[in-house]
């Protein structure tokens, strides 16, 4: 059952306080980068924008573009982590582990190497395909057998099947140099060199995905007392499992089109939301929503900081963030036990 109690009374102290973080790594997000803007001459470039202004300029053309994105890929991508692990009851759930971000990826090269599609409202629709593709074709290998698709046979099926894709993604990089040169700039993982343009594209998705989402918080509690205890409680199990699919292909498939492939943050956030919130995913869900874009902005940031005047990429620095507590999971999990 949903717990009760501290991690509750928790919750909206929690929400407040992630929420007054965001807002200060949006400044920093507009102030720091290759070089340093002022606080003030942010605030002029929101507040009354002077395009003649070279710092102004640069907030409203370049930076204000990627923090909005990275706001909304962030939420996206913790949502999506919160409703899989809730969904398939396993700790290391998460779009890059399942193979979403790897049928994605594929889809993308076969729409740039055999459709010519090289824009991001071309690239969603195929990003959209190959999540749900990947998605199926990991939970019907994992679901093989008496068991059904128990936490460990869904991480190792999805290991194989991110394998599979990304050797069949390679394959066709090679023998094609266009594609290749197309493909890489997507396939690094960045909120670099997005216009606001992108952030309209995916919008509509990642809004319908995000509403979706948060409305399976009660479904999503029941199916972690298992299948039976909730149909046993009038839970439609199977609708809940087709809603919980259709939320994740959305809010995975318009990110990764947006961003590319990022990791970790799908992984390690809705973990943090349930230390800090409780089992409740009326809690996490939400929780994991604001969470991520810290996480993912802070990356950012991050990446522009350690390697002036040139950056890291986003998703470079999330794997160096996320690797450690991916490994702390595991430990505390123990696999065999989960």
């Amino acid at each position: 059952m949903p717990d009760r109690g501290p991690a509750r009374r928790r919750s909206a102290p929690v929400l407040l306080l992630a929420g007054g973080v965001l807002v200060l790594l949006v400044l920093a997000s507009l102030a720091i980068g290759a070089r340093s803007i002022p606080a003030g001459t942010v605030l002029d470039a929101l507040t009354r924008y002077d395009p003649d202004d070279t710092d102004q300029l640069v907030v409203v053309t370049s930076r204000l573009p990627r923090t909005v994105l990275g706001l909304l890929v962030g939420a996206a991508l913790g949502l999506a982590g919160a409703v899989m692990q809730g969904v398939t009851r396993n700790p290391l759930a998460d779009p890059g582990i399942l193979g979403v971000n790897g049928g994605a990826a594929l889809a993308i090269v076969v729409g740039i190497g055999v459709f010519g599609v090289g824009s991001v409202s071309g690239y969603v629709w195929f990003a959209f395909a190959g999540a749900a593709g990947a998605s199926v074709l990991v939970y019907s290998v994992a679901a093989l057998g008496r068991e059904g698709a128990t936490p460990v046979k869904l991480a190792l099926a999805g290991a194989a099947v991110t394998a599979f894709f990304g050797a069949f993604t390679t394959a066709l990089l090679l023998a094609d140099q266009q594609t290749f040169d197309q493909f890489r700039f997507w396939q690094v993982g960045s909120l670099n060199g997005r216009d606001l343009g992108v952030t309209v594209r995916v919008l509509p998705f990642l809004l319908v995905g995000g509403v979706l989402a948060l409305a399976l918080g009660r479904g999503l509690n029941s199916l972690a007392m298992g299948d039976d205890v909730a149909r046993g409680l009038g839970a439609r199990v199977g609708l809940i499992r087709v809603l919980s699919a259709a939320a994740v292909v959305l809010l995975c498939g318009a990110a990764t089109a947006a961003a590319g492939p990022v990791g970790f943050v799908g992984l390690t956030i809705p973990h943090a939301a349930r230390a800090l919130v409780g089992s409740d995913y009326r809690r996490i869900l939400p929780t994991s929503m604001l969470l991520a874009p810290i996480l993912l902005l802070t990356a950012d940031v991050v990446g522009r900081v350690v390697a002036r005047p040139g950056e890291v990429q986003v998703a470079i620095v999330t794997a160096v963030l996320g690797a450690p507590v991916f490994v702390a999971i595991v430990r505390r999990h123990r696999l065999s036990g989960l």
